[in-house]
């Protein structure tokens, strides 16, 4: 197969182009890799669970992209020649796969999510779980290493249906019903961007109740036709803004393709996402985890921090981008004995101790449902529950190009010299602890705020976010950046 397969790695995911659609842009990956792919993964698990490959069972499923099905083709043709047993779950969240290997009505010792996540139609890719959770960078890096050394893949297979995702939706219903019975009463309009959350309107709230009647793009679709099925997507979110204000609705909720993000917007037609929706997230297990500690992302608020220090009681653990990043490390807290109870990126990616750690869009759907209902019994509403977070006047973000062959160098050179340079800058202060890039707080001429300078995860990129108090403070910090860019070649300077 060759080394070209390692190309597919997207930090502790498989990503690759798997159509035509989108100038310039090659396929590099086919049918043909995902039976590599699919036989390299039944090796993996033969070394991590130390059983005979004819033993294992391993179950598929995918959202609606329009590759989908070559994609699992190609899957269970390279995990059958190697004997394994294969049940297919057919269209699919990603948080359904994973607990096909942890409900004990199944035996499945792994799943293969077929996702490309929010982004265009033309891709695809494979998300990987064993009942320990979703695998990470190291376990990637060793499926595709051992992929790339496979020259054959036979094209017989067997394969069983399997109704996961009836099981998964009983599941969600039950949480719910044990918490407020029914939802009679509640209008709650839904958006699954034609990815794979359609089910969690009709499957879940409908059949508890509520009235989802207002409810938008259900219907399974991989060219995406409305929006891009992500929350953090501008578009996406004014879209179910208006939505739930036409409706006069009481919750709004948006989930990207595959469901294991989500966001909610307010009865009046605000989003509650980004730093509101860790907010929720936190507030929403407060109670049950007084004095515990959320860990986020690196571009989280100062004010976010202040509302889940201050307002909630919690600790806040500001660590690195990435969901798999955050995940781990409360993780790994927690086995320190620290209450580490949530888990949560800025763009949805949100995992609670009590839900195996599972970044699942669809179980904070379902505690925000819980919530908007019992507060609606006491006349209130679910943006009530982060009342007091307070709101930056001004965010941006600028991504910086590294032009550079060797982008990883010269981004750790520019960081390196930005901390100097900060050090002899009046009226700014490096924030510490910090544990990705340079997180800077100022307060210049009546302005304040910070500033966060990291590398991207994949990208030949320097990301910049800037907040602050005040309208006109980013332009102030972004002249005296773009001063210090300017000794930099190798690097676009667009600040």
């Amino acid at each position: 197969m060759g080394k070209e397969i390692l190309k597919l790695q997207n930090g502790s995911d498989i990503r690759g182009i798997a159509a035509e659609g989108v100038a310039g842009e090659g396929v590099n990956l086919t049918a043909l890799q995902a039976g590599v792919i699919g036989s390299s993964f039944v090796y993996w698990l033969v070394n991590k669970l130390g059983k005979n490959p004819c033993t294992l069972n391993i179950c598929i499923g995918h959202d609606p992209r329009i590759t989908a099905d070559e994609m699992v083709e190609g899957l269970k043709k390279g995990i059958c020649i190697m004997g394994a047993r294969v049940s297919d779950a057919g269209l699919a969240s990603t948080p359904a796969m994973f607990m096909s290997t942890a409900m004990d009505v199944f035996d499945f010792d792994g799943a293969i999510m077929v996702t490309a996540s929010h982004l265009p139609f033309n891709r695809n890719g494979f998300k990987f779980f064993t009942a320990e959770g979703g695998l990470n960078k190291e376990d990637i890096t060793w499926i595709l290493n051992h992929a790339s050394k496979i020259n054959f893949v036979g094209d017989y297979y067997e394969s069983e249906k399997v109704d996961l995702m009836s099981i998964y939706a009983s599941h969600l219903r039950r949480m719910i019903t044990q918490s407020v019975g029914s939802l009679e009463g509640m209008k709650i309009v839904v958006d699954a961007g034609n990815g794979a959350g359609g089910f969690f309107a009709t499957e879940v709230l409908g059949r508890l109740g509520a009235d989802v009647s207002g409810s938008q793009f259900l219907e399974p679709d991989g060219m995406f036709p409305n929006h891009q099925p992500n929350p953090e997507n501008k578009e996406a979110m004014e879209s179910i803004c208006r939505r739930v204000v036409e409706e006069g609705a009481d919750l709004g909720l948006i989930f990207d393709t595959d469901v294991d993000r989500s966001a909610a917007v307010t009865s009046g037609g605000k989003p509650i996402a980004r730093n509101e929706i860790v907010a929720l997230a936190a507030a929403l297990g407060a109670d049950d985890y007084p004095g515990g500690t959320v860990v986020t992302d690196s571009i989280t608020s100062n004010e976010l921090h202040e509302f889940l220090e201050k307002d909630l009681g919690l600790k806040h653990y500001r660590y690195k981008r990435g969901y798999r990043n955050v995940i781990n490390k409360a993780m790994e807290l927690a086995a320190e004995g620290e209450d580490a109870f949530l888990a949560i990126e800025t763009s949805g990616h949100c995992a609670y101790s009590d839900n195996y750690f599972l970044d699942d869009g669809a179980f904070l759907a379902v505690q925000i449902v819980v919530a908007a209902a019992q507060l609606k019994k006491e006349g209130r509403r679910i943006e009530d529950l982060i009342a007091g977070l307070k709101q930056p006047a001004e965010s941006e973000e600028v991504r910086l190009t590294i032009t550079d062959e060797d982008f990883g160098a010269v981004g750790t050179d520019v960081l390196m010299k930005l901390e100097e340079w900060v050090g002899k800058k009046k009226g700014f202060s490096l924030e510490l602890p910090n544990y990705e890039g340079v997180r800077v707080n100022f307060d210049i001429k009546g302005y304040k705020g910070w500033f966060l300078m990291r590398k991207s995860l994949h990208d030949p990129v320097l990301a910049l976010n800037i907040e602050s108090n005040k309208e006109g403070g980013c332009s102030v910090v972004r002249k005296l950046l773009h001063e210090f860019m300017d000794d930099f070649g190798g690097v676009t300077n667009e600040i």
